[in-house]
Order: structure tokens, then sequence, then C-alpha cells
């Protein structure tokens, strides 16, 4: 029965959550009491509970097991654990530990016995750095690690690269997520921020960028987690906040990364804290502060922080035909500010809200970083992420029950490219060689989704003698809305004379759109978006969870979990939903002794789909009656299922039209182009699969050993597998006979002869002459159904059949600090990651033959060490070195036009998807991501000097990335398409596109309270 107190107390929440949201920062400790003499639990122990920070004391008796757990805990302060005085044990025996969200921590005490307090114990009393919970590997930065350690901006998400299972991601657009957990996709893992949903859900990555500021530890979880964590077949990374106490704390800094002539040279290209490309004019300047402290003391709290960055990039505009060379400053800015307030109402029930806000601007000012771009302020345009936040919790921790649940509302706003200027079309203007001289107007396409998220958690405990069972529920409600698609003002190629270039370059500049339409040129292509209009849908998520944590033993623990996942995205397509992700989980974890544990486990992981996924298929699609005959072949073939409605699979989406016109006053107005929506053909039409989707889920398993050596090392191994199933990618309905180039033709004399021709058609001619190509036009004479005027030469569908396959063995010692003057953190991981599909936009090379796609994943790695060390010299003074080595990544060899003509070897045509994932053909005879790039080594070195003064600590720091300047073709943050991981095949020279960053420094000063 609950108790009378929880009753009460339900009824004063269900008010308070009518006035505000809610939202859950609950953790919780087990504390494991052992007499130090016979390493037998010792029972009917009293023990005290205390927060200072927060006013908490609670007194518990440990059970027949030894056991004391309290749930149902803020994540504020830390709590200290003390044994009371009794008859049967020394007193005042205790340890401290600070809680995590979503988490029990563990406290294990060896009591020495009374009277026998002269007796020397070997081995530690007060171990807190063992997981004897559950079988979750995973690993964590406390806000001390991130402070201490040399991180680039403050870039929390880029200091994970120090964790085990974590690596610097190679992505498929420049503002993908930096990091990449098991090898995956990073767009595959689940962000969270005090175990809410942080995802930008339409195609995943942090909404909110958590700052340094806003983060008091962050964990990320790579295998065998609770059914309370779901959402992923992959990991997940989980913030906790920081939080007020009974002192009043903060801190105010000021950072700076100067560059040049501070920094090394290097002939490639930087990225900003977005992952867009810089160049070494790139500066950066942050500022920011924090306070927390008490409202009302030992019952509220405040934590605020704000902080701001200002990025500085000079670009080059190269338009020499136009009369212009000249420079123009793009300016990033970043404002990122946070609150929690925590409230004790009793003392069972904790209330908390927090808010946060981000207002994040890539600037576009026009040029690019080097010689040969000519795009003109007037084309310039900024990114927008705005991003809000606003959660509360409510928290019950009683003696038999606990309770925690949670309301948040979120919104993300992403405009990719709002023009500078006002709407307008958008003119690329070429010389009388054809070559393009300058880009003006507007920047030629639309991106703005806006993202607005409900979610609820409530999750409910009670202890049953020797288990401990949890209920929970977690819903998430998504609305998305897209304006994407071409300019509606439509985009023009317009070639001029000479004298027309000589009459612009006067404008300088400022040279706009309409400068050139008033000249009106000849036209070589005019496109215009038909449908500019937004469009959506939502996307629910749902999971049931029970758990049965069982204490089998003082030194056994069994968890059985069990979750059910619904992603309503599923249902969209030909079929109903995907409602039978019901995903059991199990872990031991047993204790041999105090001081180490033995860990097993294994479960099924379901994930979500990206709302791209949908959105594609709803953009790229059209009604228009020739592309409905089409679909009406292929249904007829059996390639769409013959029952489909095909009015469930089509939608008209965005469409660029191109009406014939020999000058600009010839072309039809955009309004007057509307006709032609049903005749304009496509090269890729994308439907929703008619064969429906499947949520993705893999199968981990896991095993692992801790053990705590000292008070302050502590030692591990595991070893970790996965199986993942139904990751998305893409099938062409309407793809061409298999393609295979005729190898007895590519001889050295063949392919000498090949390069020897005067130009690329000459080359194409030869190499189909020989066997080795395939044009377009013969290709598409094997495809089932036949381009048609409103159809399209490929028909694509999102196909959930993908798989992929990871193992592990990760080795770690840890020291903390301790009484010494130094502590380190040291990982090895030896992996292997193989896969037929790496992201959404991922198709096979040759006539959708998946079966020889599997192989090495874009962020595979045989060997990473992570070695970071810490020294503390001098009061107040801190080195920090972090070392990253990591075996190379894998590479996919491409055709090389300069010897077949073409890179498209079966002429299958350009796919979408190839903007991020590159291209799909691989050179004759090459396995995909059959070659290898050579190791990459990164040094960090952090200098912090701290004074004390005015009640606080003035601090000046210096940061020095990749002290030995080390040239690093792989092993960094960066984009498919412009990594060194795509080469040309055939024994061809490698070609270094990328690399890491070169010497960079960093400084900054601090006061801290």
């Amino acid at each position: 029965m609950f108790p009378s107190r929880f009753l009460l107390s339900a009824s004063v929440l269900a008010v308070a959550t009518l006035a505000t949201p809610a939202h859950a920062q609950q953790a919780g400790v087990q504390i494991a009491l052992v007499d130090a003499s016979t390493n037998q639990p010792a029972a009917n122990v009293e023990v005290r509970i205390e927060n200072p920070d927060i006013g908490f004391s609670r007194t518990a008796r440990s059970d027949d097991q030894g056991f004391v757990r309290i749930e149902g805990l803020t994540t504020a302060g830390t709590y200290r654990v003390t044994t009371v005085s009794g008859d049967r044990y020394e007193s005042g025996q205790q340890a401290s530990v600070s809680l995590r969200a979503n988490f029990t921590s563990s406290v294990t005490l060896r009591l020495v016995p009374a009277g026998q307090s002269t007796i020397v114990v070997s081995g530690v009393r007060g171990i807190t750095r063992l997981n004897t919970v559950n079988a979750e590997v995973s690993s964590s930065l406390s806000k001390e690690e991130l402070a201490t350690l040399p991180i680039e901006g403050r870039d929390v998400l880029g200091s994970l690269i120090r964790l085990p299972n974590v690596v610097p991601s190679t992505g498929f657009f420049p503002e993908a997520p930096s990091i990449s957990i098991n090898g995956s996709n990073g767009l595959d893992t689940n962000y969270l921020l005090d175990g809410l949903d942080n995802n930008e859900n339409f195609l995943g990555g942090l909404k909110f960028p958590v700052p340094l500021g806003f983060t008091r530890e962050v964990t990320v979880l790579a295998n065998s987690y609770s059914v309370a964590y779901g959402r992923t077949a992959n990991g997940i990374v989980n913030y906790t906040s920081p939080s007020g106490s009974n002192d009043y704390h903060g801190e105010v800094y000021a950072l700076v990364r100067p560059g040049r002539p501070l920094d090394a040279k290097s002939p490639f290209p930087r990225r900003d804290l977005s992952g867009n490309a810089v160049g070494e004019s790139f500066e950066r300047y942050q500022a920011g502060a924090a306070i927390g402290g008490p409202i009302v003391r030992d019952k509220t709290f405040f934590y605020a922080n704000f902080e701001y960055t200002r990025d500085r990039n000079v670009q080059v505009v190269d338009a020499p035909a136009l009369g212009v060379v000249d420079t123009v400053t793009g300016h990033n800015a970043f404002y990122l500010g946070s609150i929690r307030l925590d409230h004790r109402l009793t003392e069972d029930w904790t209330l908390g809200l927090r808010a946060n806000f981000g207002r994040v601007t890539i600037d576009r000012p026009g040029g690019g970083l080097g010689g040969g771009n000519a795009t003109f302020p007037s084309a310039g345009s900024d990114q927008d992420r705005f991003s809000t936040l606003v959660a509360a919790t409510a928290s019950y921790s009683g003696d038999e029950w606990s309770y925690d649940g949670a309301v948040q509302f979120s919104r993300f706003r992403w405009d990719y490219g709002k023009p500078k200027g006002p709407a307008g079309p958008q003119v690329v203007i070429r010389d009388p060689s054809g070559l393009t001289v300058g880009v003006v107007g507007h920047p030629g396409f639309v991106f703005n989704d806006l993202e607005e998220t409900w979610q609820t958690t409530h999750r409910l405990q009670r202890k049953l003698g020797s288990h401990k069972l949890s209920v929970g529920a977690d819903v998430i409600h998504s609305d998305f809305a897209l304006l994407g698609g071409g300019n509606p003002d439509g985009n023009y190629t317009v070639d001029l004379t000479a004298p027309q270039l000589a009459a612009l370059s006067s404008k300088g500049l400022g040279l706009t759109a309409q400068d050139v339409l008033a000249l009106n040129p000849a036209v070589a292509n005019y496109a215009v978006e038909l449908r500019p209009q937004s469009f959506g849908t939502g996307q629910t998520q749902l999971a049931f969870y029970v758990e049965d944590e069982w204490q089998l033993s003082p030194k056994l623990t069994a968890t059985f979990g069990l979750r059910w996942d619904y992603d309503s995205l599923t249902a969209k397509g030909g079929k109903g939903g995907d409602h039978d992700n019901f995903a059991p989980r199990f872990s031991l974890n047993y204790r041999p002794d105090a001081r180490s544990t033995l860990r097993f486990g294994a479960g099924l992981f379901t994930g979500k789909l990206s709302y791209a996924v949908i959105s594609d298929a709803l953009q790229r699609n059209t009604t228009a009656p020739g592309f409905l005959t089409q679909l009406g072949q292929l249904q007829t073939l059996g390639i769409i299922p013959a029952g489909t409605d095909l009015s469930k699979v089509t939608f008209d989406g965005n469409l660029t039209a191109s009406p014939r016109c020999t000058t600009v006053s010839a072309c039809p107005a955009p309004d007057q182009v509307q006709a032609l929506r049903d005749t304009a053909t496509l090269g890729e039409g994308r439907i929703l699969n008619p064969t429906g989707y499947q949520s993705p889920w893999s199968l981990q398993l896991s095993g692992g050993y801790q053990f705590q050596a000292t008070d302050t090392i502590t030692l591990s191994a595991d070893v970790i597998y996965s199986r993942s199933h139904n990751l998305v990618r893409l099938r062409d309905l309407n793809a061409p006979a298999p393609f295979t180039p005729n190898l007895a033709n590519l001889t050295a004399a063949n392919i000498a002869l090949l390069q020897s021709q005067p130009d690329n058609a000459a080359r194409f001619a030869l190499a189909r002459s020989l066997g080795l190509v395939r044009s377009q036009t013969d290709a598409d004479a094997t495809r089932p159904v036949a381009l048609i005027p409103g159809g399209a030469r490929q028909i694509t569908v999102s196909e959930t059949a993908g798989e992929a396959e990871y193992k592990a063995l990760i080795l770690q010692v840890n020291k903390a600090r301790g009484p010494d003057n130094y502590a380190f953190r040291l990982s090895y991981t030896l992996s292997k990651l193989t896969n037929d599909t790496d992201d959404i936009n991922f198709r096979a090379a040759n006539a959708n033959d998946f079966s020889t796609e599997w192989g090495p994943s874009a962020n595979d790695r045989r060997h990473v060490i992570s070695a970071v060390g810490y020294l503390y010299p001098l009061e107040g003074l801190t080195l920090s070195v972090a070392g990253l080595f990591q075996s190379g990544q894998p590479v996919n060899l491409v055709p090389d036009a300069r010897i077949f003509g073409t890179q498209d070897l079966n002429g299958d045509g350009a796919s979408f998807g190839e903007n991020f994932v590159g291209s799909s053909d691989r050179y004759p005879g090459a396995k995909r991501n059959s070659a290898r790039l050579p190791w990459s080594a990164a040094v960090d070195l952090g200098i912090r000097y701290a004074l004390p003064g005015f009640g606080g600590r003035f601090e000046v720091s210096a940061d020095v990335f990749n002290v030995f300047n080390a040239n690093n073709e792989s092993g960094f943050a960066n984009a498919a398409t412009t990594s060194n991981q795509v080469q040309f095949g055939g024994g061809a020279p490698f070609v270094q596109r990328n690399a890491g960053p070169p010497r960079q420094f960093q400084f900054g000063a601090a006061y801290k309270f």
C-alpha cells in the first residue's frame, strides 16, 4: 500500500504540475555494507545519507544482505554516506558520491568491527568507482575533468573522444555530430539532457548544444544499459546539468583563439564549432558567466549560465572577370543560456524547473577560403539553429516507493540558408568561354525546418524484499514543418558577353542579381521551384517498460527488463506501423569481493526513424500523371505490391521546372511556369515505402570486469558485441540491370590509351567500346519502366533492411587524484565495425546489390588509444596532456574520370544522396572501403594556474592543440565528401584533400568562486 504521505504529496504535485510542466533529474544510490574482517554483509547497520549542499539528511538501516537503497534523489550537490554509532562497528566510516541523472550509483563501505580500529584491513574501505548494480557499459567525464582538459571552444561533445567507444566522426553533412559511438553514424546516437530528449529530430544530433558551463557530468552509454533508456540501437550521450546549493558558486570567464600567426599554417581548412570549414584567418572570442546558490536555504536553489561565442573568418571573393578580387568577413554567433531551479517541497518531494535557449547563427558572407569562389555577398546567407527547451521535474523518495515524472516542451528552428537580402532570383554568371565568373542574388535553395516537441516521462519504483520493481512510460510527440526546395523566384545561369562583363565591373562587391538581369543576357538555364509551400507531419514515439532488479545474494544481482517501443513514422507508406518492438534485457552483476565486480548483459535495443526519411519521401515526391503511370507499371511488374494504394505513397512535393528561354526577357514569370508541373521530369523521384518501415534494432551482448585496486585506481576490461538490423538505406525500384566492367580489358596499355585521349567524351567512347563503362542511355534501356514526361528516371524508396556488426575489447586504467599530485585516464580499444549502409542516403553501387556492400564502416578503426594525464606540481598549477592515437579509417576507391571519362561507370545516374555520402560507384574490381589511411596521432596540452582572491580564485589558462603539428589524414571530425576517405583506385597516387587541425592555441582567464 502507498504510504499516506505519498498520496497527500501526490495531490500537491498534481496542483504544481498544472502550473508548470515537469522534468526529471532523478537519481539513486545503492550502499553495500561489508564487514571488513569477514567480507560478509553487514546487516541492520544504521547509516546516515547527507547532502549539506541542499540540506538533505536521512538515516536508513541495511537489509539482510547488507544493502541500503535510496531512489528519487536530486542530482544536486554531493552525498556523504556515514555509519552511525553502534555497538558492532566503528562509527564515522564514510564515503562521498555525486549522482548522475537516471542512474543508481554504487557505494561500498567496508566496516571495521568495534574495538578493532587498530587492525590493518587490506584493500579500501570506501569504494565508489565500481558499478555494482547492473551490466551497463558506460564512462563519464566530470565537470572537474572537463574544466582541466584542453577542450577547444568549451565544446563538451568534442571532449567525449577521451572516452572509450567514442571517436571523431566522419559525418555526411558539415553540421553532423562530431563523434561516433561504436563506429556508428553520429546521427544514430540518442542525446539526452538530465535524461530527457535533446535531439534535433529531423536528422539527428544535439538540439541544444549543452555548453561546459551547464554540464556537471556527461556520460556515454555504449552497451547493455537499462530499459529506462531507448530510442537507439546504438549509444547514448546523457548530460547531467549543475544545480545550486546552500553556498553561492559560479564563474566569469573569457576565452580566445587568436589564430595566425600563433597557429601553424596549413593548406587545408579548419572547422568551426558548427562543423563548417574556416580558413587561416579564423579567430574565436568567448565570454560567459554562471552563478548558483540558494533562494531559500535548504529548500530552493538556482543555477544560471550564459555563454557567448563570436567567430571571425575572412573569405575571398575571386571574380576578376567582374573586376572583383576582394575579401569579405563573416561572423558566427552563439548565444547559449540556461537556468535550473530546484525546490524541496517536502522531505520526500523535490520539484525542479530547467530552461535552455540557444541561438546559433553561421554566417556565409560570400566568397570562399581561397581562390576560385566567385559568390558575391548578395548571394550570401545565414544558417540559423535556434533551440528552446523548457522542462520541470517532480521526484518522490520514500522508504519503499519512489517516483519521478517529467514534462518537457522543446522547439527547434533550422533555417539552413536564410538569404541576407530580400527574396529574388539567383544568377550564375558565365563568361564567353562558359566558365562561372560570379554568383549573385538568392542562395538558390530553401530549407527552413520547424520542430516542436512535447515529452512526458513517468517512472514508479517499489522495493519488495530483495526485489526492486520499476515501471515506466516515456512519450514524445513532434510536429514538423519544412519549407524546402529550390528558389520560387527562379535560378538563372546566364552567358555574358565581354562588353556586358565590363559594364558590371564598376559595381564591385555590391553587384546584385538585378544588375545582371537588367542587361537581358542570354540564358543557358532557368529553373523555378513550383511548390514552395511548407509541409510536414507528426511523429509520436511511445515507450513502456518494466524492470525487476533482484538481489539473489549479497554478491549477485540479476536484472530482468522488458521495453516496448512504437514509432508512428513506421506507419507511413503502404503498411501499418511496426508494433512488435518488444525488447527484453537481462544483466548479471557479481561481486566476488568488495573491490571487484563481474558483469554480463544481453538484450534487444530498439531505435527510431529519422524524420528525414519521411520528409525526403514527401519533398522529392510528385503526383504527376506520368509518375503515377510509372508506378502503375511497377505494380504490374510486381516490384510494387499489387494491393498498394498509390495515393498513400505519393505526395505533391517540391519540384523544379526548367522552361527553355533564350534571354532573360523571354523567360516566363515564375507563376507562369506552374503549368509544367505535370510534364517536368525528375532525375530521382522518391516515394513512401509501399512495404512500410521497420524500427531499427540491435542485439547487444557484453561482459566485463572492474577492480578498484586502491582508493584512486580502477582497472576494467569489457567485451561488447552488437548486431544491428533494419538500418535505413536507399533502393531504386526502377534500377537498371546490373553492369560489371570487363576487367580483362582494364590493362595498363588500355589505361594509358584512355588517359591519352583529348577529352572526357573521347575517353568515355573508348571505355564504352572496351566494356568498361555503360552509357546512361544504355542503362535506361534496361530499367523496368521507361522515363516519360512527368516521370522519373530513378524511383527510390528508403528501406529498413540494412545491417551492421560491431565487436570490441576495451581495456581501461583510471586514476583519480586523491592525495597525490597526479591523475590519469588510459584506455585501449580493439574493435571492428562492418555494415552494408552508413547513412539514410546510402545506396548500392550496382543495381541494389547490397551483398557486395558488406564492408568496413566509414568510422571503423581497428585500434584506438586514448591517454590523458593530469599533473599538479604546485599549489594552483595544473598541467594536462591528452593524446589520441588511432589506426587509419577506411578508404573507398572510386573511378577516375581522367581514365574512364566519367565516374558513373554503370550509367545509373547520380542520386540526391550523393551530395552527402559521395559517389556510390567504385573502381572496377575494388570492394567497398577496401583501403586504409595511415595512423593518426594528436597530442594536446593544457595549463591552468589559479591564485586565491576576493573569496574565490583567479585562473589563467593556455591550451595547445596538436602540439607536434602532425599532419593527420584521418581520425578527425569532418564530412565524408571532403574527407580523404575517397580516393581514385587503380593504384593512383594518394590525393590529400583535408587534414586534422594543425597546431592551434587558445588562451583564457576566469574568476571562479
